[in-house]
C-alpha cells in the first residue's frame, strides 16, 4: 500500500545484525516443530497477551504514530490500535468455532467412511509491514498468524522509524519469542529475510515490491499474501444526496492526509453532477479540518521529505480549486487537502497511485464510460459508487472487477473484522480479517477414514466381472 519503492539491494547487514537475525529465524522453527504453536489455548493465550499489551503501550503507539505521520490520539484510536482490539475481541471469541473440524461427503464409493476438512498451521511465517498504517497494518495480519498456529517474524516499516520502534518493544516486551520474534532495518535486512525459507510470505506494501517478493517466495515455493495498491475509483452518479457523498468522500480521501491503500484516488461524474458537487467537496474540506487545515489536529503528514515532494509534483495549481501547492511546508511535511477540478486521463496525477493528499476530478458520461475507464486500467483494492439507482449498482458490481466494491461509504468497510480485505490482479492476491486471515493462515487438510471391515473396496479391485461393472457404473451415476 505504500508507493516507496524500495528495491532489496545486494549487500547485507553486518555480521553480528546477521547472525541475529538467521538465529531468529531458526529459534521460530525450532518452535513450531516442537510443537509450541499448537494448541488452540496457548493461541488465545497469545493473542490474549497482545490484547493486554496492546492497551499498555497504547501512549507509547500513539506518540510513534504522531510523529511519523502526525496522527491525531482519536484517529490512532480509530483506524489503528482500536481496529485491532476490535480484530482480537473478534478472532478470541469465534477461533474455536472456525478451527472446529468441517464434515465432509465422500459418497457412496467409498461408504462406510467418514471425512473431514482440519485447519493445520503452516509453520513459520514473515510478515514484511508498510508504513501508512503501521500499527493496523502489522498487527492485523499477526493476528491471524497466531492465531493459526504459526510462528512469526515481524519486519516493521523503517519508513515510519519511531512506530517501528514502539512496535518492536510492545512485541518482545508482551509476546513469547518461541511465537514471535521482531527484525527492525530496512533493504538489507529484508533482503536477507527473504533469502530465506518461510511457510508463507506476507507483504503489504507496493505493487514493485510485490514482484521482488514473489519472486524470492518462488525460489522456495513459498505461498504468499500480496496487499498491493492501485487507484481506486470513486463514481458519483446523478440524483444522489450530494452533501453526504461528499463529506464521506473527502473524509476518506484526507484521512491520514491520503496516505491509504484503499483511499479514493479520483472521482467520476458528468459534468452537471461536477458542477453541483464541488461547493459540497469544498464545504466538506471546511467543515472537517477548518479554514487552516495545517492547525486542525485531525490532519495528518506525509511520512516524509521524499514523499512530500512526490506528491507535490503531482499538483497543477492551475486547476486546484481546493488546496494547492500554496500554504505546502516541506519542512513540517504539510500538504493541505487538494483538489484538482478538469484533469486529464493522461494527466501525471493519473499515473500512478497518488498515495497522498490530491483528488482529481474527472468528467465521464455516465456509468457507461465509468465502467469503461475502470476496466481499461489495472484492477484497483476498492471501488467507490454513489448512486441512489439500485441497477447502477448492481452493473459495478458485475461488470467491474476490485478487491471491494463499497456503495455508499468509503474506508470503513475494511474496518469490519467478518469482511475479507485483499486485492485482486495488480491490487494483489489473498485476503485476511477474522475467519479469512486464519484460512490464509493455515491448511485445509482433507482427513479420510475408512474402517478395513466391511471391505467395500473389494468392490472396485480386479477382476471385474459383468454384474460387478454394472453394479459399478450405476454407482458412479
Amino acid at each position: 500500500m505504500s508507493t516507496d519503492p524500495h528495491r532489496p539491494a545486494p549487500h547485507t547487514p553486518d555480521e553480528p545484525h546477521r547472525t541475529q537475525i538467521l538465529a531468529d529465524v531458526a529459534a521460530l522453527k525450532d518452535s513450531f516443530a516442537a510443537g509450541t504453536t499448537r494448541g488452540i489455548d496457548a493461541r488465545l493465550a497469545q493473542l490474549e497477551a497482545l490484547r493486554r499489551g496492546l492497551r499498555r503501550e497504547e501512549p507509547r503507539l500513539a506518540r510513534a504514530l504522531a510523529e511519523d505521520l502526525g496522527k491525531s490520539r482519536t484517529e490512532s484510536a480509530l483506524t489503528e490500535i482500536g481496529v485491532v482490539s476490535q480484530e482480537i475481541a473478534h478472532v478470541q471469541k469465534h477461533l474455536r468455532s472456525w478451527l472446529r473440524p468441517q464434515r465432509l461427503s465422500l459418497g457412496p464409493m467409498l461408504a462406510p467412511a467418514s471425512g473431514a476438512l482440519h485447519r493445520e498451521p503452516l509453520g513459520t511465517t514473515l510478515l514484511i509491514a508498510p508504513w501508512n498504517y503501521p500499527v493496523n497494518l502489522t498487527l492485523a495480519p499477526l493476528i491471524a498468524a497466531i492465531a493459526g498456529g504459526n510462528t512469526v517474524l515481524v519486519k516493521p516499516s523503517e519508513v515510519a522509524p519511531a512506530t517501528s520502534s514502539a512496535l518492536a518493544h510492545l512485541l518482545r516486551t508482551h509476546l513469547d519469542p518461541g511465537w514471535v520474534r521482531v527484525v527492525e532495518g530496512g533493504v538489507e535486512e529484508t533482503t536477507l529475510l527473504l533469502e530465506q525459507r518461510f511457510d508463507l510470505i506476507f507483504y503489504t506494501g507496493n505493487g514493485a515490491v510485490g514482484r521482488v517478493v514473489a519472486r524470492a517466495a518462488a525460489e522456495h515455493l513459498t505461498p504468499t499474501v500480496l496487499e498491493l495498491g492501485g487507484k481506486s475509483p470513486v463514481f458519483v452518479d446523478e440524483g444522489v444526496d450530494l452533501a453526504v457523498a461528499a463529506r464521506r468522500i473527502v473524509w476518506g480521501k484526507f484521512t491520514n492526509a491520503g496516505q491509504t491503500c484503499i483511499a479514493p484516488d479520483y472521482l467520476m461524474a458528468t459534468p452537471h453532477t461536477l458542477e453541483c458537487l464541488r461547493p459540497h467537496l469544498r464545504r466538506a474540506v471546511r467543515a472537517l479540518y477548518g479554514a487552516r487545515p495545517e492547525r486542525s489536529p485531525d490532519y495528518g503528514r506525509m511520512v516524509s521529505e521524499r514523499h512530500f515532494d512526490r506528491v507535490r509534483a503531482l499538483i497543477d495549481d492551475e486547476t486546484a480549486i481546493v488546496g494547492g501547492t500554496t500554504g505546502a511546508d516541506r519542512g513540517s511535511r504539510f500538504l493541505p487537502p487538494t483538489i484538482l477540478d478538469g484533469a486529464d486521463w493522461g494527466d501525471p496525477v493519473m499515473g500512478e497511485e497518488i498515495f497522498g493528499p490530491v483528488l482529481p476530478l474527472l468528467a465521464v458520461s455516465g456509468p457507461d464510460e465509468a465502467i469503461a475507464r475502470i476496466r481499461e486500467r489495472d484492477k484497483p483494492l476498492t471501488a467507490y459508487v454513489f448512486s441512489s439507482r439500485r441497477a447502477v449498482e448492481e452493473r459495478f458490481a458485475a461488470e467491474t472487477s476490485s478487491g471491494s466494491l463499497a456503495l455508499g461509504l468509503t474506508l470503513a468497510h475494511v474496518g469490519t473484522p467478518g469482511m475479507p480485505f485483499g486485492g485482486v490482479g495488480e491490487s494483489g492476491m489473498g485476503a485476511y480479517h477474522g475467519r479469512t486471515g486464519v484460512e490464509a493462515f493455515t491448511h485445509a487438510k482433507p482427513v479420510v477414514r475408512k474402517p478395513l471391515r466391511p471391505d467395500t473396496l473389494r468392490l472396485v479391485y480386479p477382476p471385474r466381472g459383468r454384474v460387478r461393472r454394472a453394479l459399478l457404473r450405476r454407482l458412479m451415476r
